[in-house]
């Protein structure tokens, strides 16, 4: 089949309908009123990341000739027009969600979101009191002047556009916000009322303050904020040299070209005029909004009202059979175990690392890292093994995007401390997620391993929804063997025999299970495949799953994010249905089941069906052999398949549709989920 006339969605507009999905989300009466200002900020930041990284991308790709555009299969200037028109239609859809729906419903809690308008005597002295004390010796306005260049704004701070006028002469003014205090201040509650005010409103009402020593008749103050290019351009040799250059070039992120100005729709046409021409700002870069950005703080808005404003939070459930209070490596050397965060406890991983760092028969621990979290439990577990005299090697990836800067921050503190740090394979990044401790038994080396879909991060683990492996099973240590030889020199691992790995093993170990099942299919065989994954895009897989919908393999997917394949379309994919799950966690899990003749195979894996996860990254995917695990997988994909309640179906229309089934129950995956594994661990 002719990629070029296979029926494909856009990757950056089939993304943006994801984050259609989470505005969803802000707009459902039935979450929580906090969770649905939290699912506001996810979109506002979602929606920076985009503007940083896959509009900067189109821009640069905007300038190709026509003999690139036709590789590439789209005009990127005219996918940008598309690009704007989408954001300014979701943009208004967030601005009137948030104005005239939720701070409605905030009002009817008595918590009421005021401006510097609505203070009263009482509040408007708390305000100038907080703001004389905490806010007015970090604002340092920048008086701008036309025969001086536009100085550079950084990359998604919040600044104040300010125009002071004196008899119709006036002066412009910019006033960056400080990012190191709440974007939220609670003033004093009346009669049982709360309230609250944002510092944006706090330095409103305090402009004068600010500008006291310029003669003035009226203060017109505008917010805006700039999101920048983020890409790194690098030299891809791995080594110091590498980690001085990405040091540099985080330092380069704020100042990368301008990707969008979001503006105070409210901003007189002049003011915006003197921006666009100063910054040299293209028309598809001004994108109109509210007079409140960088939405990503309501993250922290605070819950000021009742407990049942937010999502009540569940205990982790125990693993059944796994003990914190007994030693973790002799019941894995019985049995395999799975761990489903959040609803299962992430601490029998730092468990898992913590007793291996003080265990005497343990002698060396091999571990790649990704993200990882702030203050990280993992890190201090492998500084205390090395302390204890144990060989440890991490591998830590530096281009983990946005988190280049922990990363380094972390790979210093290992070497401080003992640990060999290795930065990867030159031109690969390493995004697997493997551990595995090597101990004395008997005179031989034993192996326990913990392999995932998810970070070794403690903090995401509580967010996120994923899967992890813990095992001795030979057939699985056997090959991670291997693979810790290769990465601790450099080398991409070869000729494994049960794991499968990129940028190696992935795709022809895939279409390999693919076409297993497209012959069952036309022998008239029971065929099918349930794919799980965060995204789908790579063209040729997409091809692929074409062929098997074509041959008769009933395919079901859930995908959460972006997902450039078609589903429904005669001739490719009649048999094929997907359907995105967007709810109280990050669905992070991914998940492939293959009927294999009725002798179902169960693989987890680090990868996306994305091109650079299969071709241009060390991932690593896993098969379950447990019967009693498979089960268990198997279990929660039926219950996220059966989701009527927060899946979506994904489909050419875009329309985002509650995804419907024949039962007459709600099924609501990510809470029957928990239900699930909470009564598997009751005593019978």
């Amino acid at each position: 089949m002719d990629l070029k006339n296979i029926p494909l969605i856009n990757r950056e507009i089939s993304w943006l309908y994801f984050n259609d999905r989470v505005l969803q989300e802000a707009a459902d009466p039935t979450v929580p009123l906090i969770e649905r200002i939290k699912f506001l900020a996810i979109f506002s930041s979602n929606l920076d990341e985009f503007y940083r990284v896959r509009v900067a991308t189109l821009n640069r790709l905007a300038n190709l000739n026509d003999k690139a555009k036709e590789i590439l299969g789209y005009n990127p200037k005219k996918l940008l027009n598309q690009i704007k028109n989408l954001v300014v239609k979701q943009e208004r859809k967030f601005n009137n969600l948030y104005e005239n729906i939720i701070v409605k419903q905030l009002a009817e809690e008595k918590i009421f979101i005021i401006n510097e308008k609505q203070l009263n005597v009482t509040r408007g002295a708390f305000v100038k009191n907080f703001f004389r004390d905490k806010l007015l010796a970090t604002l340092v306005p920048i008086m701008l002047d036309d025969s001086l260049p536009m100085p550079e704004l950084r990359d998604r701070a919040i600044y104040f556009f300010v125009k002071l006028t004196k008899n119709k002469k006036s002066r412009l003014a910019l006033i960056e916000f400080p990012d190191n205090l709440s974007r939220f201040l609670v003033l004093p509650d009346t009669n049982n009322l709360k309230f609250i005010i944002l510092l944006d409103d706090i330095i409103r009402y305090s402009l004068e303050d600010i500008f006291f020593i310029f003669e003035h008749d009226t203060i017109e103050a505008y917010s805006l904020q700039l999101t920048r290019d983020a890409e790194l351009d690098l030299d891809k040799e791995v080594s110091v040299k590498f980690v001085d250059a990405l040091a540099k070039s985080l330092q380069k992120r704020r100042k990368g070209k301008p990707m969008r100005l979001l503006y105070d729709q409210e901003m007189p046409a002049d003011m915006l005029e003197y921006l666009t021409k100063k910054m040299k700002l293209q028309a598809q870069s001004l994108i109109p909004g509210n007079r409140y950005h960088n939405f990503k703080n309501f993250i922290a808005f605070p819950n000021v009202g009742r407990p049942d404003l937010e999502y009540n939070k569940a205990l982790p459930l125990p693993v059944d059979s796994l003990s914190i209070g007994k030693s973790l490596m002799s019941l894995i050397a019985k049995r395999d175990y799975l761990i489903s965060t959040p609803y299962q406890s992430y601490d029998y991983v730092i468990h898992f690392l913590r007793e291996a760092a003080i265990d005497p028969k343990v002698k060396e621990i091999n571990i790649t890292v990704y993200r990882l979290a702030e203050n990280s439990k993992i890190i201090h577990a492998l500084i205390n093994a090395a302390k204890n005299g144990k060989k440890v090697n991490c591998l830590v990836e530096l281009r983990a995007r946005f988190d280049e800067q922990n990363n380094i921050h972390w790979s210093s503190k290992l070497e401080e401390e003992g640990v060999t740090v290795l930065y990867g394979i030159d031109g690969y990044k390493v995004h697997s997620k493997i551990c595995m401790v090597t101990r004395m038994e008997k005179g031989k080396a034993a192996y326990y391993a913990c392999l995932s879909t998810g970070n070794f991060n403690e903090k995401t683990a509580t967010m996120y929804a994923d899967h992890t492996l813990l095992t001795a099973d030979k057939r699985i240590t056997t090959d991670l063997v291997y693979i810790f030889r290769s990465l601790n020199k450099g080398a991409l691992p070869r000729g494994l025999k049960n794991l499968i790995v990129s940028p190696i093993d992935s795709r022809p170990a895939i279409y390999k299970l693919i076409d297993n099942e497209i012959k069952n299919a036309k022998a008239g065989k029971e065929a099918y495949m349930i794919l799980k994954m965060n995204s789908l895009a790579d063209e040729q897989m997409i091809n692929k799953l074409y062929q098997a919908s074509n041959a008769g393999v009933k395919i079901q997917m859930i995908v959460r994010g972006m997902c450039c394949l078609i589903a429904g379309v005669k001739g490719f994919s009649e048999n094929i249905e997907v359907t995105s799950i967007v709810d109280k966690y990050l669905e992070h899990a991914r998940v492939h089941i293959y009927c294999n003749g009725g002798n179902e195979l169960i693989y987890l894996t680090s990868a996306d069906f994305m091109t650079r996860n299969i071709d241009n990254r060390v991932e690593v995917g896993f098969p379950i052999y447990d019967k009693q695990l498979r089960r268990e997988i198997r279990d929660i994909i039926d219950i996220q398949l059966n989701d009527n309640t927060k899946a979506r179906d994904i489909t050419i229309a875009h329309t985002n549709k509650y995804h419907k089934t024949e039962a007459d129950l709600l099924t609501r995956a990510q809470i029957d989920t928990y239900t699930y594994l909470k009564n598997k661990n009751l005593p019978s």
